[in-house]
């Protein structure tokens, strides 16, 4: 019996635990030699299908690590922690390189749960990595947030959220001791109300909120960033397309206006030419802002 459970718990740890140079994942092969993944580790003691995360560990990792939480974009209603990581391979590739380990969060579509669940499967996933920074080596106190379009928006979120604590963004008895020391918003909605589809009820923003934005500004106004913009927000790089048709870049102008009344640091970077996502936004002239804007936050 110990024999089986000494070889049932070796399985475990092959299975969670992936190095370099297997073809068959959908991110490793382009990161850098020596990356460590944990992979499909489970941020929630209920058996929810999306709450599972990944780690992605620099080579020769050692402790006080600076963790990046990767946030995907689908509208709310699709995709997964792989996705973004396609179009956005060198940028992610220097994140490892510059030493820094990546977490890429699931969280439940809107079809499945609707808002709040999406943020507080945010804020539980992060929860799981603040209780367990030991473990692997993470800094506590260097978290930072990247998001893309719906994953933009929970970014957002969650960061101008943190210092607020609504109770309704966290999983009773969770932690909420973590903060993030910055936030970098790829092309997310930040005024639910004011997208351009508002009005329509079978836009993915009413099935966020489970009715159109216009009709229920209430819920609109609770699940939209600019809503907890205050002086003690971390810094916001922020970063939007110029031909973008699905989340007008009027979105990401507002959130960098709001933060620069109230103080806040951030830049706004519109991206000329460039449409809603895509490899336009892993250029080098974008990756070396973003590298700069975390090196200068989390160093």
């Amino acid at each position: 019996m110990k024999l089986l459970s000494s070889i049932l718990g070796l399985l475990a740890i092959m299975i969670t635990t992936i190095v370099f140079g297997q073809p068959s994942h959908p991110v490793l092969p382009f990161l850098p030699e020596g990356t460590v993944l944990h992979g499909n580790i489970r941020y929630g003691e209920e058996a929810k299908q999306k709450h599972l995360l990944d780690i992605y560990l620099p080579p020769g990792a050692n402790g006080d690590v600076p963790v990046i939480v990767f946030i995907h974009g689908g509208a709310w209603i699709s995709n997964d922690k792989y996705a973004d990581f396609g179009y956005m391979r060198k940028t992610v590739s220097e994140f490892i390189e510059n030493g820094y380990a990546i977490a890429s969060i699931d969280y439940r579509w809107a079809t499945e749960a609707p808002f709040p669940a999406q943020i507080r499967d945010c804020n539980l996933a992060v929860s799981w990595l603040y209780d367990h920074a030991g473990q692997y080596g993470f800094d506590r106190n260097r978290f930072a947030l990247i998001g893309f379009s719906a994953g933009g928006h929970l970014a957002a979120l969650q960061g101008l959220s943190n210092n607020d604590k609504v109770d309704a963004f966290y999983v009773p008895g969770s932690t909420r001791d973590f903060t993030f020391r910055a936030v970098v918003d790829f092309y997310g909605p930040a005024e639910l109300a004011s997208l351009k589809s508002s009005e329509d009820p079978g836009s993915p923003e009413a099935i966020l909120l489970g009715a159109a934005p216009v009709s229920r500004p209430d819920l609109a106004r609770i699940a939209s960033p600019v809503t907890y913009v205050d002086p003690n927000d971390p810094p916001f790089l922020i970063i939007h397309g110029e031909n973008d048709e699905l989340v007008w870049n009027r979105q990401s102008k507002l959130l960098s206006a709001w933060l620069t009344v109230s103080d806040v640091e951030n830049e706004l970077i519109i991206v000329p030419g460039a449409p809603h996502f895509g490899v336009m936004f892993d250029s080098d002239p974008i990756r070396s802002k973003v590298l700069s804007f975390l090196r200068k936050h989390l160093q």
